[in-house]
């Protein structure tokens, strides 16, 4: 697992999240710990098993 800052595609409040590193391609929904609307995740991790890429944007944008 990885910490990182992201900021929430609603509200724009600045967010800490972890980030499973064992699944090399993943996307999936989690709820903004602020406004609770629903975030989609795009996340892309390295041979080395660290994140090389990480998207966020609004679910349903």
């Amino acid at each position: 697992m990885e910490e990182h800052e992201i900021d929430c595609p609603y509200c724009g409040e600045s967010l800490g999240v972890l980030i499973d590193c064992s699944v090399s391609e993943q996307q999936y929904v989690e709820d903004c710990q602020v406004c609770c609307s629903p975030i989609l995740f795009a996340v892309s991790i390295d041979p080395a098993g660290q994140v090389a890429q990480l998207t966020v944007v609004q679910e349903n944008g």
